[in-house]
């Protein structure tokens, strides 16, 4: 049976996705950076005051952003790849692929993931948890293809993850910068599969 504890947690929890909804809006309209909280409240209909009852600060707010975008990309990184359980390789294409996706789909997020908009600001261990498991992730199916002699052991070097990252999240960025509104299929976002192509003929064996 649900209680008046669960009742309230089901509104905190509606009122603080209202509050993350408002809060993406809003950079998307004034930059990531331009965000203040009594713009939110006064976008949920709430009192200034009574946004810090959710979030104290705007890095606290910002932290929840961080951690809600890395939760999505990671979560969309590990579908795709496991559509290709038998294929190293494939299972990469994949994952650059909805990884490049979904930063265009959610640009605000991605800014926020990939680059560093919000001077002062750093993602709390919890927030940034999601992001070092999609880096998890891409190192075992590099060191699976490795084990597997399709990649050379360098591509399981830090050097090697290095460039894979960069190349990928060169894509976002370039796409980000030059055609905002392009998605998938957007003048960079289109480059993906070709980008992963040049790092994979790198290393192949």
């Amino acid at each position: 049976m649900e209680t008046v504890q669960d009742r309230r947690k089901v509104r905190r929890d509606a009122t603080i996705a209202e509050i993350l909804g408002a809060a993406v809006e809003l950079m998307a309209r004034d930059g990531v950076a331009g965000m203040s909280l009594s713009a939110v409240a006064r976008r949920v209909g709430m009192r200034p005051p009574s946004l810090y009852g959710y979030f104290s600060s705007k890095n606290a707010l910002y932290d929840a952003l961080f951690e809600r975008g890395a939760a999505g990309l990671r979560d969309a990184v590990l579908a795709a790849g496991a559509k290709h359980p038998d294929d190293a390789l494939a299972a990469l294409r994949a994952g650059a692929r909805a990884f490049v996706e979904w930063s265009v789909g959610n640009p605000v997020a991605a800014q926020l993931l990939n680059w560093r908009p919000v001077p002062g600001f750093e993602p709390s261990p919890q927030a940034f948890k999601p992001s070092l498991e999609v880096v998890s992730l891409l190192r075992e199916r590099i060191q699976l293809a490795v084990s597997r002699k399709q990649l050379r052991a360098a591509a399981a070097t830090e050097d090697g993850m290095l460039l894979f990252t960069t190349v990928v999240a060169g894509v976002v960025s370039q796409q980000l910068a030059n055609d905002p509104t392009g998605r998938g299929d957007g003048r960079y976002a289109r480059l993906a599969e070709p980008a992963v192509t040049l790092w994979l003929e790198h290393y192949v064996t």
